[in-house]
C-alpha cells in the first residue's frame, strides 16, 4: 500500500467517521446543507465523513478530513455504489475512500466484486471499504482486495438477525477472521454503543442517523414522551 493511502487508514484509528446523509425529500437533502453538517461533526472532532451523492462529495472537499464517498442508485439489492461505473464517479467526484456494496449478491452490471474492485484499482488510488452484511461477506471483501470492512449491511441482507443496536458479534467475527481494518456502522446510537463496537474489535466507528438526523432522533424523544 502506497503511503498516502496508509496514512488514510492511520487517521481513522480508533476515531468516528460521522455519515452525513439525509433521504430524498426531506428538508436537509441539499448539498450546501450537508456540507455544513459535516464540517460541523468535522469541528467536533470527526475523524472523517462519510456522504452520499456525488454533489455533495465534490461540496465537502477542503474539510480536511477523509471522505468517505458513495452512490446510492436504483431500487434493487444492491444500491450503495452498485457498479463500477459508480464508484469511479465517486473518486472522480472526490472520495478518499469509495463505499461499494460489499456483499455476495449480483451486482446491477454483471462484475463481481473482485472485478469492481480490480476496476477502481487500476483507475483510481481512492481507498475501497466494502459494506458488509456477514461474515461470509467480509472474507469474500478482503480477499477480493477491499481495504475496510464495514459492517454497514447487517440485518439487511437477510443473512444475520437485525439487532437492536450494532452487531458486536458480527464485528467481533470479522476481527478474529480478517486483517482488513473493520468499520463498525449500524445501529450506533449512544457513544457507549461506539466505544463497544471499538472494543469488539472495529478499527474506527462510523456515525450517522444518531448525529446527522434530526428527524429521527426527534422521534424518539416524541415517543419516549408519548
Amino acid at each position: 500500500m502506497d503511503p498516502a493511502r496508509a496514512a488514510t487508514l492511520a487517521r481513522l484509528h480508533g476515531g468516528l467517521i460521522v455519515s452525513c446523509q439525509a433521504y430524498p425529500g426531506e428538508a436537509m437533502r441539499d448539498p450546501r446543507t450537508m456540507a455544513q453538517v459535516a464540517a460541523a461533526a468535522v469541528v467536533g472532532g470527526a475523524a472523517a465523513v462519510r456522504v452520499q451523492g456525488l454533489a455533495d462529495i465534490a461540496a465537502v472537499a477542503g474539510l480536511g478530513v477523509p471522505i468517505v464517498g458513495l452512490w446510492k442508485d436504483g431500487d434493487a439489492d444492491v444500491f450503495i455504489t452498485p457498479t463500477l461505473k459508480h464508484a469511479l464517479a465517486v473518486a472522480a467526484a472526490g472520495a478518499d475512500i469509495i463505499a461499494i456494496d460489499g456483499t455476495r449478491r449480483p451486482r446491477p452490471d454483471g462484475l463481481t466484486l473482485a472485478d469492481t474492485i480490480v476496476g477502481i484499482r487500476e483507475r483510481s488510488d481512492a481507498l475501497i471499504m466494502a459494506d458488509c452484511g456477514s461474515l461470509a461477506d467480509a472474507v469474500a471483501a478482503e480477499q477480493a482486495g477491499a481495504d475496510l470492512l464495514g459492517t454497514t449491511l447487517a440485518g439487511y441482507t437477510g443473512e444475520r438477525a437485525k439487532t437492536t443496536g450494532p452487531d458486536l458479534e458480527l464485528i467481533a467475527e470479522v476481527a478474529a477472521r480478517c486483517e482488513a481494518p473493520i468499520v463498525a456502522e449500524g445501529r450506533i446510537h449512544t457513544p457507549e454503543q461506539a466505544a463497544a463496537a471499538l472494543a469488539a474489535g472495529a478499527h474506527s466507528v462510523c456515525v450517522g442517523t444518531a448525529i446527522t438526523h434530526p428527524a429521527t432522533i426527534t422521534s424518539w424523544f416524541v415517543a419516549a414522551l408519548a
